[in-house]
């Protein structure tokens, strides 16, 4: 048989534990077909902090040599399947600066597929995935980011869920009866094997034609060859900075020209200019240092340098200043001090209607402590989505 595999980019810690449940789950349903499997992980460079895209693979083989020959690499070269656990992936992501900004179906194989759990439509998450030159499917599982933490884990059926779309998507590697099984001996829940069901049934698969998609060229960077570099381990000092946008006026601090942060986000801080009484919390308290200053003492978020935390939120004494929305909202990185210096009457429609689109979702980095999730549970019914 052909030898698959997958890919599972997801957002660090917060959804480890789900990423390493659905490839291990893939390992196991592939042994109830007498075939075999392995899972394991590849990270970036930070692999623990909070949101940094990472990888999780699964490759299935028809034996025991047909494995050890794929595996004869660091990791797959191209994946039948990349399933996209956080929809504000489709965006690019970045092993924290260690490729450059890579498109989320990079390693996506002609005529594979890109599974993405969301509530958005085809067309809003092509917007964000970059052009590819093969054909390949685009698949959407309805569901929300499923967010948890280092300690804790939301059992919200995602994982099953993931299951059940896969054996739809990609029913060559695993058919559905193996990963039911695998569901019940694993969890015993005969609920979990009815969303792996439902999720089956559900999923939409929609075709995207070369050159469909985000035509924007990826950040990228050309790493240095041997004969360019210097002696020992050198690491060049950055410039402390100067005035805002080079002039005399406020500050703005120079940063690496290759070490990009946004692919981390998944909210952002949209900023009341209006109503700023330039206190310097959100400055002082970024971890980041994404805050540049203004020459009218104002404090303009650099959407490239910003992971989207969410600290300026909450150190802000000023209610509804600075308010967190969610990354699918945006196309762009532009400036926000910009565009209200610009038109300010322009600027703070574009802010309420951002605002209103955030406050339309529930909003999580995380889990916090164990437990929260079942709190939350007790109004939920998990699994489906009705």
């Amino acid at each position: 048989m052909a030898t698959y595999a997958v890919e599972v980019v997801y957002r660090g810690i917060f959804q480890k534990s789900l990423s390493r449940n659905i490839c291990r789950s893939i390992v196991l349903a592939s042994r109830l077909e007498g075939k075999i499997g392995t899972a394991f992980g590849r990270y970036g460079d930070s692999p623990e902090r909070n949101g940094i895209p990472a990888k999780y693979f699964a490759v299935v083989a028809g034996d025991p040599v047909e494995l050890e020959e794929y595996l004869a690499q660091y990791e797959p070269t191209e994946v039948d399947v990349s399933i996209v656990v956080d929809d504000t992936l489709c965006k690019g992501v970045e092993s924290w600066a260690w490729y450059g900004l890579q498109p989320i179906n990079a390693l996506t194989k002609p005529d594979g597929a890109v599974l993405v759990t969301s509530y958005q439509e085809p067309e809003q998450l092509k917007e964000d995935i970059h052009v590819k030159d093969q054909p390949y499917d685009l698949a959407i599982l309805k569901g929300s980011k499923s967010f948890s933490g280092l300690w804790v884990y939301k059992d919200d059926h995602t994982d099953v869920r993931i299951l059940g779309a896969l054996a739809r998507i990609c029913p060559d590697m695993v058919g559905l009866d193996s990963y039911k099984e695998a569901i019940l001996q694993q969890w015993g829940d005969q609920r979990k094997v009815t969303s792996a069901e439902r999720a089956f049934e559900r999923v939409r698969r929609s075709p995207v034609e070369p050159g469909e998609g985000n035509p924007a060229e990826p950040f990228s960077f050309d790493l240095p060859g041997w004969e360019v570099m210097e002696e020992a381990l050198v690491i060049p000092g950055i410039e402390p900075g100067g005035g805002f946008r080079g002039g005399e006026g406020g500050f703005e601090p120079v940063r690496s020209s290759v070490f990009k942060k946004f692919s981390t986000r998944t909210m952002r801080p949209v900023v009341n200019f209006e109503t700023c009484t330039k206190c310097t919390l959100c400055w002082l308290q970024c971890p980041d240092s994404c805050f540049d200053v203004t020459p009218d003492g104002l404090y303009d978020a650099n959407m490239e340098a910003c992971c989207g935390c969410g600290v300026c939120e909450d150190v802000c004494p000023v209610p509804d200043c600075i308010t967190m929305v969610g990354e699918e909202a945006f196309s762009d990185n532009d400036s926000q001090h910009d565009h209200w210096r610009r038109d300010r009457d322009d600027y703070m429609g574009w802010l309420r209607d951002k605002i209103a689109l955030g406050k339309s979702e529930t909003r999580s980095h995380g889990f916090h402590h164990v437990g929260q999730y079942d709190e939350e549970s007790q109004t939920v019914e998990v699994g489906y989505d009705d």
